[in-house]
């Protein structure tokens, strides 16, 4: 094992299959000379050069097109956003392109295409850049779609991701760059997509959620258990495919559940799990599926209202409390 950053792991996810796989290239915006607007790409273009990786102008649709036109000729590019807020402006190419390109074909075309970048909040960068795009890229069939909450997972799914044939939407947190943990010093360590992962083991409660609030729900796991609550924090770690017996196996176990997210209510990625949860698992259930997701407004810029319309600690504990009846 070896102690790294989650932008550290991206890294090295992006060299290892790069040297690997010469059809394997990075393009985006200020990801060779400036190494990345968030260093993710930090050293790549001294080490594979100009041709793999590829400073664009600030347009995302034209890189986003190049991109999965190069896919369609049996190349893997990998699109950086420099935010999935800015990935908006290229979602014709990722929707009706990228996504239907093998089905309208009838499997003439394959499409190996990797769209990643940050998603969701940070700090105080207000309504236009604090976007969670789960639940939007999620609904499109022929995409496939990952939210690595740890360096470990960050760099064992980008590299499953860069190898499937089909688009992958990875959505990184841009809150995580600077965290650390352990990823295995395997020489091919990959986590396959579509297989979620028990990050807490409880019976009390089933926390499920992905992506940054992974940690939000640990911390309120570790605070539930000064009271004498054991809660189980599930990690989708991917949506599309989805590990639905992952989820229904942590439902059999607990009998109550409360689904995180960093997006919306409204159409979110909670309302698909509650219907999946009703649907194959309801006689399990002892209480309603809770939910604790983002205020249902644009994000505020001012600091105080910025912190109270993201989930917390504290209300991912309420909504425990709630379906546990006390």
């Amino acid at each position: 094992m070896a102690t790294i950053t989650y932008r550290e792991a991206i890294n090295q996810a992006l060299a290892e299959e790069m040297e690997r796989d010469e059809d394997v290239f990075l393009m985006g915006e200020e990801v060779g000379l400036y190494n990345g607007a968030y260093k993710v790409s930090k050293g790549l273009l001294d080490r594979f050069g100009e041709l793999r990786v590829v400073d664009t102008p600030i347009t995302e649709l034209g890189f986003t097109g190049v991109g999965v036109g190069a896919a369609m000729v049996g190349l893997r590019p990998v699109i950086e956003f420099m935010t999935h807020n800015f990935a908006m402006l290229a979602w014709d190419q990722v929707f009706n392109s990228a996504a239907k390109l093998h089905y309208m074909s009838d499997g003439q075309f394959k499409c190996p295409i990797v769209f990643r970048g940050p998603s969701g909040a940070a700090l105080q960068l207000s309504a236009q850049h604090s976007q969670a795009l789960e639940s939007t890229y999620s609904h499109f069939p022929g995409l496939k779609v990952c939210t690595p909450a740890t360096p470990a997972d960050a760099k064992g799914l980008l590299k499953a991701a860069i190898r499937d044939d089909d688009p992958v939407v990875f959505m990184e947190g841009e809150l995580l760059y600077a965290m650390k943990g352990e990823v295995p010093d395997e020489e091919d360590f990959i986590v396959p997509l579509g297989v979620a992962d028990v990050k807490r083991e409880g019976s009390d409660v089933s926390i499920i959620t992905h992506g940054k609030m992974v940690h939000v729900c640990l911390q309120a796991a570790q605070k539930m258990e000064k009271d004498g609550i054991s809660a189980e924090v599930v990690d989708l770690r991917s949506l599309r495919p989805l590990d639905v017996e992952a989820i229904l196996k942590s439902v059999h176990k607990t009998n109550r559940v409360v689904y995180v997210e960093e997006g919306w209510a409204y159409v979110g990625i909670g309302a698909q799990i509650v219907d999946i949860i009703q649907d194959e698992a309801f006689d399990y259930l002892d209480a309603p599926v809770g939910r604790v997701t983002q205020a249902d407004v644009p994000m505020p810029y001012a600091k105080q209202l910025e912190k109270l319309a993201k989930p917390s600690a504290e209300r991912v504990i309420e909504a425990c409390e709630k379906v546990l009846y006390r």
